[in-house]
């Protein structure tokens, strides 16, 4: 089987290595012939993952005809605010009958839609799963020990894509249920960078635990009201990348939050960051959607105002501390 993966970064990367790895043709589609050449010429990814030799049946091209052509499966791993954009430029050279794996956590901004609406609305009548779960691609191409969730409302689809991913260091469960599985996988970067502010301002390590937690009730509140099933975020999805986004010294989002808790400028630090931190954006669409559906999330509604508003992260935990007293 011939696959592309869409993205040349560091998850794009580990990805299309895991499926080279099993013997699979895999073609890496980057953004710049440069890329392309010194990956072919190094066998390294030096920007993204410096230092891993990459398998003889992954190539890395610039030409999306090449790249695409005779592709039965598609990996997405562009950002999250511009795959709509990329597809539709992609859109010619992507056969009507490839399956699609969306491995981008996020929501679009500006539609409040999740992948799966995105991805489908460009192109339709595909095959869809979303990949998600604990996952740092450092980890993943170290080929240590690692599980996650693959969404897909298809369960023959589902589970078949699940053999495909799967190796003896990289284990994948099915779960029909795609709009939690993207939801978890997003919103969780929102509380990650909350819990970096608390790392860097030395907060504690109860206030992080406190903060894990009812960060996944927040999550669990927007996607009772969103129609997903409450099981899937005590799953890999979420509660599991939830636990490594927060704690994980690999997570960008958390570092974002270190930023801001040292008191560094949030644009400054995400400039000089050089990868996407999925959670910046998403803190803007998960609030839309908690005020439009009427959802309490407070966390998330304190990071858009640290992030966005001026409010300091001291100012922001006094006001989560106190709050009138509730029943859990």
């Amino acid at each position: 089987m011939n696959i592309a993966v869409i993205g040349g970064g560091s998850w794009g990367t580990a990805l299309g290595q895991l499926l080279a790895g099993k013997g699979y043709s895999v073609h890496l589609l980057v953004r710049r012939a440069e890329q392309a050449e010194e990956m072919a010429a190094t066998r390294q990814n030096s920007r993204y993952l410096p230092g891993f030799t990459l398998a003889p049946t992954l190539s890395a091209t610039a030409d999306a005809a090449h790249a695409l052509c005779g592709a039965a499966l598609v990996v997405l791993a562009t950002p999250a605010q511009e795959m709509g954009m990329a597809l539709q430029q992609l859109r010619p050279h992507i056969a009507p009958d490839a399956c699609l794996v969306c491995a981008s956590k996020g929501i679009e901004v500006a539609t409040l839609r999740p992948m799966r609406e995105v991805v489908l609305e460009v192109l339709p009548g595909r095959g869809y799963a979303a990949l998600s779960g604990p996952s740092f691609a450092r980890e993943v191409m170290e080929e240590k020990p690692t599980a996650v969730a693959l969404g897909c409302a298809d369960e023959a689809l589902g589970r078949s894509l699940c053999g495909v991913f799967s190796t003896a260091y990289f284990r994948t469960y099915w779960n029909e249920d795609v709009k939690g599985v993207e939801l978890g996988g997003a919103f969780k970067n929102v509380i990650a960078i909350a819990a970096g502010i608390i790392d860097g301002m030395e907060a504690g390590t109860n206030s992080r635990a406190a903060l894990i937690t009812r960060g996944l009730a927040e999550i669990m509140r927007l996607g009772a009201a969103l129609g997903a099933n409450p099981a899937t975020f005590m799953g890999l999805s979420c509660a599991g990348d939830l636990i490594l986004t927060c704690t994980g010294a690999l997570s960008r989002n958390r570092q974002v939050g270190l930023a801001l808790g040292r008191g560094e400028n949030l644009a400054d630090f995400v400039k000089g960051l050089h990868m996407v931190a999925e959670g910046v954006k998403t803190t803007e669409a998960v609030c839309a959607l908690g005020k439009k559906h009427g959802v309490e999330l407070p966390i998330a509604f304190a990071m858009h105002r640290v992030m966005y508003a001026g409010l300091s992260p001291g100012n922001a935990i006094e006001e989560l501390m106190g709050r009138a007293l509730r029943e859990e």
